[in-house]
């Protein structure tokens, strides 16, 4: 009895979880399907020379993405992505749709992908718009990573060869 009361007191209806008049917020259908069926989730070993990890956070909102890039080291491409994500449907939507977009593009193309985009693509409302940037974020985490690591394998690469010609 009191929990009709209650409902009654805050104008719900039999049954009905929403108040009347008040429309509930729903997520674009693209939004949706991303976090029902996210692709490419997962990782790859962050010591492989050619994988690049960008790892991301917004401490306003507790959203944590981890997106990883492998890359072909002779063209160029991005061969594979991956990502792992913590937050809302949002945040995990866009990690998704960036992987899908990252694939097959050669790295300086990635960089031109804008988080309004994204968000357009997933329809974001306003409050959202932190998820499309982190994932932008991330994208550029990734290509900085594996060109610091190449950067870093092929100038341990060349002293060794310098070391090897000098002895001999």
């Amino acid at each position: 009895m009191l929990k009709h009361v209650g409902n009654r007191i805050l104008g719900l209806g039999q049954g009905s979880s929403v108040p009347r008049g008040v429309l509930p917020r729903l997520y674009h259908e693209r939004v949706v399907d991303h976090y029902n069926n996210p692709r490419n989730v997962g990782s790859f070993d962050k010591s492989d020379p050619t994988v690049g990890t960008g790892l991301v956070g917004a401490p306003a909102c507790g959203d944590v993405m981890k997106l990883q890039i492998k890359v072909d080291d002779e063209s160029g491409k991005i061969t594979d992505a991956c990502f792992k994500t913590f937050g809302c449907g949002s945040a995990i939507a866009s990690s998704s749709v960036a992987t899908e977009w990252v694939k097959g593009r050669q790295m300086e193309e990635v960089l031109s992908i804008k988080n309004t985009e994204i968000a357009k693509h997933l329809s974001l409302p306003p409050v959202k718009l932190h998820c499309s940037m982190l994932a932008e974020d991330a994208i550029k985490a990734a290509v900085k990573d594996y060109e610091a690591k190449k950067a870093k394998f092929s100038g341990s690469t060349g002293s060794a060869s310098t070391e090897k010609a000098a002895d001999a």
